[in-house]
């Protein structure tokens, strides 16, 4: 049995070997965008909770300039900070 190939059947081949390889490609994009997404959701994340972190330390420095007798913007912004921080745990803000 002898097999020939016509320019055709090459072509055919080609294009069929170049849609494979152009849909594995796409396949390969997809799951890199979703590694990207999971990535960048724990860097989102990471950073919110240091935000916190900071915000309360802000917070403790501020009270303690309160103890010290300071008063005006830093009892302002005690009241802020606590009014917001009380607002992001029950699910506000």
């Amino acid at each position: 049995m002898q097999i020939t190939l016509s320019w055709q059947m090459l072509l055919t081949a080609t294009a069929i070997i170049g849609a494979f390889v152009a849909i594995i490609n796409y396949i390969k994009k997809i799951f890199g965008w979703f590694d990207r997404q999971e990535k960048q959701d724990k860097e989102i994340k990471d950073i919110k909770k240091e935000q916190e972190i900071l915000t309360k330390g802000i917070l403790a420095c501020l009270k303690g300039l309160k103890e010290q007798g300071c008063n005006g913007s830093v009892t302002t912004t005690i009241s802020e900070i606590e009014t917001y921080l009380n607002n992001k745990a029950h699910g506000g803000a």
